[in-house]
């Protein structure tokens, strides 16, 4: 086993112990990197000239880690994945990756993501597609592709993304890994590129409970550059994590969960719901109460279309600054208008184009009222109906998805009618700003799939310790990803 493999507490002992140097640690790790990208295409930079830390009594020091490439890394390429930014080296790091240097964590590589974080694929990076470690020939999910494949893969323990609709616990349960998005505001998001800025959450992997709350531990604190974050220095997630599920109270939505509501499930849907069902029978036996909860199917089916309306206005807006006159690289023409559409026209992918699009299409005057502002009526239904279930219920658990990673290939990917809300539901996580992990519960022919456990806000030591109490059930713990085939 590599050392670059076991968890973040073992290697902790293990450098403490000198039983290994952070500058042994260090190289293996960047050696796996290069032998991954090969394979799998997970990094937009690999930072061979890292310096390794010393190690202190901080979980994280002289641990390396992966960096979605969203967050700002000083004199370090930092590009969104995007051509609009190829070249550009900021001068300052986000205040998360700040906060993991003062914990002497080792920045070791900037991983791919969807263009400007704008994908559920991890194929629209303008460094190429990613591949899943498990099956070469199926996504990781986006858009934190890069990060969830490196640590699956066992060649960072732990890795940066940022989650503004499922975009890390979805590659999460597609890579066999845990992925997780704290309560809106508990880490800052200075110094991140932004998508739809009242949704994005920075957010991390890991291969196990302990470990993601050691991270977000790290990443978190109140800054006063991001008006959005709050002091979470009273939460000390790793310390007061305690594997609990006796006297806990947890619903599933049966819209979601009941396979007779879906009139030609194929096979992988079916195992799916009926490895969660199975897995909702483990809790109960554990001493957790789970109960069925019925939520409006309206409501449920018109989610995915808020989502979309919501993110690609904001998105709009935040991408006004990309006009390859400020920074990037230069567009061509007589005009500034010519200039930034050549630039836009070169620079952006297809996908990033349509978004914008869309996103402005539901700004203008005309279309505010009957897109906009409903798609925002919608989104409070939707997080009134999820913090009336926290009234009652101590967090919400359902299965991630309709089954394993997608094939890269989707014209091999039959999803059955009204599998949308099933696909889509952690967004609802978004809207709220709802504490969510994702954790690995089993596999369908050899892949991965997982369940989510999604709390009410600022209940994030809840949320992680129900986690770890499923997690306890189960034997999928810190595993890495077998043997790579496809392709």
């Amino acid at each position: 086993m590599k050392h670059t493999e076991k968890s973040i507490v073992e290697l902790h002992k293990l450098l403490k112990n000198e039983e290994i140097s952070p500058a042994e640690l260090l190289q293996e790790s960047l050696e796996g990197i290069h032998a991954l990208q090969e394979k799998c295409n997970a990094f937009v930079t690999i930072i061979d000239n890292a310096e390794p830390a010393e190690v202190t009594d901080s979980l994280l020091s002289g641990i390396p880690y992966g960096i979605k490439d969203l967050y700002s890394t000083k004199d370090i390429l930092t590009t969104g994945s995007s051509n609009t930014l190829r070249d550009y080296v900021p001068f300052f790091s986000a205040a998360a990756v700040e906060n993991l240097d003062k914990a002497g964590a080792v920045k070791a590589a900037k991983t791919v993501t969807d263009e400007f974080g704008m994908g559920g694929t991890g194929t629209t990076g303008h460094t190429g597609v990613v591949h899943n470690p498990w099956d070469l020939d199926r996504m990781c999910a986006g858009s934190s592709a890069g990060s969830a494949c490196a640590v699956a893969a066992g060649v960072v323990p732990f890795a940066l993304g940022t989650d503004t609709g499922d975009s890390v616990r979805k590659p999460a349960a597609y890579c066999g890994i845990v992925g997780y998005k704290p309560t809106y505001g508990m880490i800052s998001r200075y110094g991140v590129f932004p998508f739809a800025s009242s949704i994005d959450h920075c957010a991390a992997f890991a291969r196990n409970v302990a470990d993601i709350a050691a991270v977000v531990d790290g990443m978190k604190g109140k800054d006063e550059r991001d008006m959005t974050s709050w002091d979470s220095s009273h939460i000390h997630l790793f310390d007061d994590l305690k594997p609990q599920l006796e006297g806990m109270k947890l619903c599933y939505v049966k819209e979601l969960c009941d396979i007779s509501r879906y009139p030609h499930p194929s096979r992988e849907l079916r195992e799916h719901l009926a490895n969660f069902m199975a897995k909702i029978d483990m809790i109960r036996a554990a001493g957790a109460e789970v109960e069925e909860v019925s939520v409006d199917p309206v409501l449920l089916n018109a989610q995915p279309s808020v989502y979309v309306i919501l993110s690609c206005a904001e998105a709009t807006s935040n991408l006004a600054n990309l006009t390859g006159l400020i920074f990037g690289p230069r567009g061509e023409g007589e005009t500034y208008i010519d200039v930034m559409k050549d630039h836009r026209t070169k620079g952006f992918s297809s996908l990033i184009k349509r978004r914008l699009v869309i996103g402005s299409y539901v700004l203008q005057k005309e279309n505010q009222e009957r897109y906009f502002k409903n798609a925002q009526r919608v989104r409070r239904l939707l997080v009134d109906r999820w913090k009336e279930l926290f009234r009652t219920y101590d967090a919400v658990i359902l299965p991630v998805g309709t089954g394993p990673a997608k094939h890269l290939d989707g014209s091999l990917d039959i999803l059955d009618e009204g599998t949308s809300p099933l696909e889509e539901h952690l967004q609802i996580g978004n809207f709220g700003g709802f504490p969510s992990i994702t954790i690995p519960d089993g596999f369908i022919d050899g892949l991965p799939v997982g369940l989510n456990i999604t709390g009410n806000n600022y209940e994030d030591q809840k949320v992680l310790n129900i986690a770890a109490g499923v997690e306890e059930l189960m034997d999928y713990k810190d595993q890495i990803a077998k043997e790579v085939h496809g392709r």
